[in-house]
């Protein structure tokens, strides 16, 4: 699968990947330093906790660095169809939103980043400005009016 980012997306996973490296870990090898001199590690709970810790850093890790090593960035072309990139008003039951369309690893609602992957994301790809589309959701159907695309 590809991994798309968008420039700033690509930055924020290198600036975690770097404190990650550099200064979680040092703050995990230290806390398991700590926690060993507690004596029997057979039955030490913080011991096992850092070691927890330590084996969700270092999978976190390899993951940034996956996707950093993965990433296809996203240029701005500024067309008249929604793409990855695109930044997207629309207009549902009067009320406006926007959204940015991007990659799985870069999306966060609560920013208002969409996957292109989303349901949202998947049913305005490709479309204009003035398109209208309907979208599924548990609660019932939602229609959306794309109102404008840059």
């Amino acid at each position: 699968m590809t991994n798309y980012l968008t420039p700033e997306g690509l930055e924020k996973l290198k600036k975690e990947l770097d404190y990650l490296k550099n200064i979680k870990r040092k703050e995990i090898a230290e806390r398991l330093r700590y926690t060993v001199s507690f004596g029997d590690l057979k039955e030490n709970a913080a011991y096992d906790e850092a070691k927890e810790a330590q084996g969700f850093l270092e999978g976190r890790i390899l993951e940034l660095r996956e996707l950093i090593s993965t990433a296809k960035l996203i240029e701005k072309n500024y067309t008249r169809e929604v793409q990855i990139g695109s930044t997207v008003l629309l207009c549902s039951n009067n009320k406006k939103e926007e959204f940015q369309v991007v990659g799985f690893a870069e999306a966060d609602v609560f920013n208002r980043k969409i996957s292109y992957q989303s349901p949202l994301g998947k049913i305005i790809l490709g479309k204009t400005k003035g398109d209208k589309v309907i979208i599924k959701t548990p609660k019932g159907e939602i229609e959306y009016k794309i109102l404008g695309i840059k």
